[in-house]
């Protein structure tokens, strides 16, 4: 069973003594919540995708979201769908002339590209019975 989620956090730590982020997803139709360690650049990505903030030229889930774009697909949601080992596990999921596509990804990057927009977020039930 796939769980709705929203993206409730980023967090940045960035200083001269420590580099730290991670997001964090909330349910939407209940009380759990969980952090995902990320990179910093995706976390800056996160950050400013969700913030509109448009730069000069596109960074690679800018491009992405292009490629999307231009091949006549949508994103339809992001899963995070298993956690192994204590690395997560997600997935892109396209759409294209009504057929589904499932596109192995980090879910730093699933969630970089399809920040700023409606696409819906999915946890996995048995993620969220490991992580809550």
């Amino acid at each position: 069973m796939l769980v709705r989620m929203n993206l409730a956090r980023i967090v940045i730590v960035d200083s001269d003594e420590e580099k730290m982020s991670m997001i964090v997803l909330s349910e939407v139709e209940g009380d759990r919540a969980f952090p995902i360690l990320i990179g910093i650049h995706e976390a800056y990505a996160i950050d400013r995708r969700t913030k509109g903030i448009i730069v000069q030229r596109p960074m690679t889930h800018d491009l992405i979201e292009r490629m999307i774009s231009e091949l006549d697909c949508t994103l339809d949601q992001i899963i995070i769908s298993e956690l192994r080992d204590s690395t997560f596990y997600a997935k892109l999921v396209l759409r294209r002339d009504g057929e589904m596509v499932e596109i192995d990804s980090r879910p730093s990057d699933a969630i970089a590209v399809g920040a700023g927009t409606d696409t819906p977020i999915f946890v996995d039930e048995s993620v969220l019975q490991e992580v809550c």
